[in-house]
């Protein structure tokens, strides 16, 4: 079950990815952003009918809107389509009257939808969740400070519609001078180069100064330098997750650890609703590196800031054994995760802080009861 909250995608590799496999009209990605054309045609980034916003959470940067000109019709939309003719839910940022609109659509048409005034700076990122309960329309000026701008009970379809819903990035005018509207960073702020990956990925140099190294991989993952400089790595696998370096610096004559030099790792929690879950976390660059002293903490909640909501402290189920963290929450605990997340893993030494990990949590409801 494809949930929105697992597409990801930067538009920085000058390629549609096979994830927007419906886009039409002309569509292209250059420059670092998603093009779509606002003519008097139709065009957007599409993806095929095969996705679920139960539960799901994503959000998206609107680098650029279209100009309203002549039209008296000139937009970009944000929009799910549900599996029915006519049902959608999202955003539609309206040239004509510089309204930004939130709408949850039967037939074409929300008579209760949610119009502001838009502001291209405030609201240049949005995002919509779903909780089970409700749908919230989020904006944004950075993706990290959310402001809430609509709630709406779940319409019906959503739970339904598993597997069969579609993502579209489009724009429309009914005249004036061709434009376009862009999009960029699609449930990411990073917008650094993406690497993927079936199997082992690591980067091997000698450098003279700061190092970063990002990766995204379904196997292990490890990255070995002889460095006169900090480096910085930045990883998010499903198994092993191994930082190894010759440092030069005075790390090694510290009591924080070398890898306190690395930047946190983006790394995605998947948990199965009704199932138990565990997974470790390893550093191997020293065969006799240990946590010993040092203890570890992680929590689970609806957003990374300071109003997101707890929705599991996943503290009371890490162990730490020399240089293992180990996280294993019973299936009777992850029974109440009902929606997704963002977490963290920090270990802690007295007043020193380093934080390992941190990403989404993406949660597959369970079915069989």
């Amino acid at each position: 079950m494809p949930s929105l909250s697992s597409l990801v995608d930067n538009f920085n590799d000058g390629v549609i990815a096979a994830d927007w496999g419906n886009s039409y009209g002309g569509v292209t990605e250059s420059g670092g952003l998603a093009h779509v054309p606002c003519t008097t045609g139709f065009a957007g980034y599409q993806t095929a009918y095969a996705w679920t916003l139960a539960g799901a959470s994503f959000f998206v940067k609107v680098a650029s809107a279209p100009a309203a000109s002549t039209a008296t019709e000139a937009y970009c939309g944000i929009l799910v389509n549900g599996d029915a003719a006519g049902t959608r839910i999202g955003f539609t940022i309206k040239a004509v009257g510089n309204a930004l609109r939130m709408q949850s659509d039967s037939g074409y048409f929300d008579p209760d939808a949610v119009e502001i005034t838009y502001d291209p700076v405030a609201h240049a990122f949005l995002r919509l969740r779903e909780d089970g309960t409700n749908v919230y329309w989020d904006t944004s000026p950075d993706g990290t400070a959310w402001t809430n701008q609509r709630t709406l009970a779940s319409p019906a379809w959503i739970a339904t519609a598993i597997d069969t819903c579609a993502l579209d990035l489009s724009a429309h005018r009914d005249a004036g001078t061709p434009d376009e509207a862009t999009y960029d960073l699609f449930n990411t702020l990073s917008n650094g180069a993406v690497h993927s990956a079936s199997a082992d990925l690591s980067a091997q140099a000698t450098l003279d100064a700061t190092a970063a190294v990002a990766a995204h991989a379904a196997a292990t993952l490890s990255a070995d330098s002889s460095l006169t400089a900090a480096p910085v790595l930045s990883a998010h696998a499903t198994a092993a997750l191994s930082a190894q370096s010759t440092l030069t610096a005075d790390a090694a004559h510290s009591e924080i650890p070398e890898v306190a030099e690395l930047s946190a790792g983006e790394w995605d929690l998947y948990i199965e609703q009704g199932a138990t879950f565990v997974e470790r976390f390893v550093v191997d660059d020293d065969p006799d590196f240990t946590w010993e002293g040092w203890e570890a903490r992680s929590q689970i909640r609806s957003e990374a800031s300071a109003n997101g909501e707890l929705l599991l402290d996943l503290t009371d189920y890490l162990t730490v054994t020399g240089g293992e963290i180990k996280v294993a929450v019973p299936a009777s605990v992850t029974e109440t995760l009902t929606r997704n997340g963002r977490w963290d893993l920090e270990v802690v030494q007295g007043s020193t802080v380093v934080r390992l990990l941190n990403g989404r949590v993406i949660v597959s409801p369970e079915v069989t009861r």
